[in-house]
């Protein structure tokens, strides 16, 4: 096993070489990924290969994102620190860890149950009590603590889920990857005026968002 202050070294390297060189400015979003332990998220046969700029398995069929793509998508959000969160699909963990040092609170909700227990139990050794836990099917959202300032969705939708776009405040934001021909296309959503103004930002690759207003189970 490494000395912590090796994996430190490693954070901030990705920190240094694969966000802030590739545009990533935000300096709540950089502090996080400087400080969140990704190590601690990832199977053991991966270990070592933990801070790379890429997605790994988790099991299940699902991954833990690469951690540019979550860099954009938080710099995205434009959080400012006060805000309630909804997180579509926990997975591993790592982007709630991430979300939570800057937000006032994550929801998070996961339709794996085995995987929302490691997660809530990482997260729960690691010290993180702004954090809800939810299994459940994603696409429905969290309805009883609705409002939310921000959403994120951690799964490709075949179109934004209803349920979520009500579950968003007034002026708030939801970011979503959505298919498309060409791959998935991740969407900026705004709600202003009750309406839904969208804004394609990047292409992007992420495993299918399965649900009521998702895709279908194989």
């Amino acid at each position: 096993m490494r000395r912590s202050d090796s994996w430190k070294e490693l954070r901030k390297e990705l920190v240094d070489r694969q966000l802030i060189a590739r545009g990533i400015k935000d300096k709540k979003v950089l502090d996080a990924f400087l400080k969140v332990p990704r190590h601690e998220f990832v199977l053991p046969e991966y270990l070592d290969e933990s801070y790379n700029d890429y997605p790994l398995p988790i099991g299940f069929g699902q991954t833990i994102s690469q951690p540019y793509m979550i860099a954009y998508m938080m710099e995205a959000l434009e959080l400012q620190g006060g805000e309630k969160v909804l997180e579509i699909g926990t997975g591993s963990g790592y982007t709630t860890a991430l979300l939570a040092e800057i937000a006032k609170e994550i929801y998070t909700v996961e339709r794996i149950g085995p995987l929302l227990e490691r997660a809530r139990k990482i997260l729960e050794e690691l010290g993180y009590n702004n954090i809800y836990f939810k299994e459940g099917d994603g696409t429905l959202g969290w309805p009883e603590y609705a409002p939310y300032e921000r959403i994120i969705v951690t799964a490709s939708a075949p179109s934004v889920p209803t349920p979520l776009f009500e579950q968003l405040d007034e002026g708030g934001i939801l970011l979503i990857p959505v298919a498309s021909g060409f791959g998935d296309v991740l969407k900026r959503v705004k709600k202003i005026k009750g309406k839904m103004v969208e804004e394609n930002l990047t292409y992007c690759a992420f495993v299918p968002l399965i649900g009521k207003y998702g895709f279908k189970e194989k």
